[in-house]
């Protein structure tokens, strides 16, 4: 062999590696023409069509999976919880609805709020995130709170005089998760700063909560019995209770009791 023949699959090599990289340039500038590729198409053999399909199916899996990605930071989960293994035998479901209603989603299409009740420890928290999660895997705009981080949130916004960017942030979600409603009590400015994003939010997108406090309790959380009744009656009007039955599970496992 000789060094001239030697020497051409390294030129190849070299313009292949420049068109290549030429393409990724001009990738950083185009959006596709519709069309420009459409007469791209008619004149492209069998298998430049295979390839550019295969090119296109990769990238919109890129996109997709970049999204998905995206919306989760978004969310900001405290933890990463899905659906696979979750114990469902501790949840009373309403009547004629139930699981399968829950992992369609079927509730954020129609703007309906969930209450997981039940007492500490018993997977309520798990399984809203877990919800969530599956509506950012499938597009859905999710944003998950702590009532008393939403609370503060709220507060240091008002106070900057930025409540109104703040909430209009919070609300290009789908799905709005407070979690730990209840726990804390909040005072009067606070419950007038939840009682705003949750009245905005009523027939616009759904809300979970999940609480430990039965409704009859919910007055003394906001300090204000007309307010809570004015909450409830939004929940109640297109939302579903589940119950959470049993024993605590972090309780149960804890390497204390061992």
């Amino acid at each position: 062999m000789t060094e001239t023949t030697m020497a051409r699959p390294a030129r190849r090599r070299a313009t292949t590696q420049a068109t290549a990289d030429r393409i990724l340039e001009m990738n950083r500038q185009l959006s596709l023409t519709r069309s420009v590729l459409a007469a791209t198409l008619e004149t492209a053999t069998a298998s430049q069509l295979e390839f550019m399909q295969r090119w296109f199916e990769a990238e919109l899996a890129s996109r997709e999976q970049s999204r998905r990605l995206r919306l989760r930071k978004q969310a900001a989960f405290p933890a990463d919880k899905t659906l696979d293994g979750y114990d469902w035998s501790n949840l009373a479901m309403p009547a004629d609805w139930g699981r399968a209603q829950l992992e369609t989603l079927e509730f954020i299409d129609n703007a309906e709020d969930l209450v997981l009740y039940g007492s500490v420890g018993t997977g309520k928290s798990h399984l809203a995130i877990a919800l969530g999660r599956l509506a950012t895997d499938r597009g859905i705009p999710v944003r998950f709170f702590t009532a008393s981080s939403l609370v503060m949130r709220l507060r240091r916004a008002q106070h900057e005089n930025r409540l109104d960017r703040e909430l209009a942030s919070i609300g290009k979600a789908r799905l709005l998760i407070i979690d730990e409603f209840g726990y804390l009590p909040i005072d009067e400015e606070g419950s007038r700063l939840l009682f705003q994003i949750i009245s905005d939010s009523y027939e616009r997108r759904s809300i979970i909560y999940t609480s430990n406090i039965e409704f009859s309790g919910w007055g003394r959380v906001l300090g204000d019995a007309n307010m809570a009744a004015a909450l409830i009656d939004r929940t109640v009007h297109h939302g579903r209770i589940i119950r959470f039955q049993g024993g605590s599970y972090r309780s149960e496992h804890a390497l204390m009791t061992k």
